[in-house]
């Protein structure tokens, strides 16, 4: 057997000695791949940016979870981190090329929702408050109960598609042309450190303009950040729900919301699985 073909099946040439050869043909029964799902991507692909490896793809392939990504998601200095759910990514997203960070969080919604059905079914039970009278309960969600909202493109919001991962839009009182992107993982975890340092040192939140500052990519051309944040902290209300609109009109996402009745005040409500801390670890 020639080189070549020795490393195209891995098999022992035929005068190795017979030691080495058992050795290297020898069946190992816990040897197996582990299995592996397609994931539909809410956005389809659309809005990433032409050299990001889901550009225009409307699916995805993850590992199963295994132990291995068990230890991730307990880990309490990933966790202190802030790291968890990127290192938990990262494991199970085959192609290596894909930055979790980078992903539009519908699409990183997906992903979770998939990797907690395969790793520990669709019923997940966690405790949700009412939202009329604040009893805390348990309630069970149907993971496979999703609705997909896939981007839109809205004549009568002025909502285009402007290329290269951007959407534009015309303010309705000032008139600028803006141009938006979509948020990703990376922007969320931004956002979160945001909010956190100001309320740890006792100052207003503002998380409304701090995303539209994150979103708005250019107006009137002008992508210079110090004129965009000049903009949004002047807005006018009529341009802020407009930009607000389009945002969500574009934005892809997955949610689960279940039909919840408060066994302590009869209130009844869609209510949204929240991503809390158990949600990849149930309660046993």
């Amino acid at each position: 057997m020639s080189r070549n073909n020795l490393d195209r099946t891995g098999a022992p040439p035929a005068d190795a000695p017979i030691q080495q050869q058992a050795e290297q043909t020898k069946f190992d029964p816990l040897n197996f791949a582990a299995p592996t799902e397609i994931v539909d991507l809410p956005s389809k692909g659309t809005g990433y940016p032409a050299n990001h490896p889901l550009h225009n793809k409307d699916t995805i392939e993850i590992r199963y979870m295994t132990a291995k990504d068990e230890d991730i998601l307990t880990s309490q200095s990933l966790i202190k981190k802030g790291l968890v759910l990127k290192r938990f990514m990262e494991n199970i997203i085959i192609d290596k090329r894909i930055d979790p960070e980078s992903l539009f969080v519908g699409d990183r919604n997906a992903i979770l929702i998939a990797s907690r059905i395969s790793g520990y079914g669709a019923e997940y039970e966690t405790r949700v408050q009412c939202p009329a009278c604040g009893e805390s309960s348990k309630f069970t969600f149907d993971l496979f109960d999703q609705k997909v909202h896939e981007s839109e493109v809205a004549e009568q919001f002025n909502v285009t598609v402007a290329g290269d991962g951007l959407f534009e839009t015309i303010m309705p009182y000032s008139k600028f042309r803006i141009k938006f992107r979509l948020m990703t993982g990376k922007d969320e975890t931004w956002l979160a450190k945001q909010q956190q340092s100001k309320k740890k040192h006792k100052l207003q939140e503002s998380v409304m303009t701090d995303q539209m500052k994150k979103i708005i990519v250019s107006i009137e051309g002008h992508n210079d950040p110090s004129i965009i944040n000049k903009y949004v902290d002047n807005m006018p209300t009529l341009d802020s729900t407009h930009i607000r609109t389009c945002y969500k009109l574009a934005n892809p996402d997955v949610k689960v919301t279940n039909e919840y009745t408060c066994p302590s005040c009869g209130h009844e409500e869609g209510m949204e699985v929240p991503f809390g801390a158990d949600f990849f670890w149930p309660e046993r």
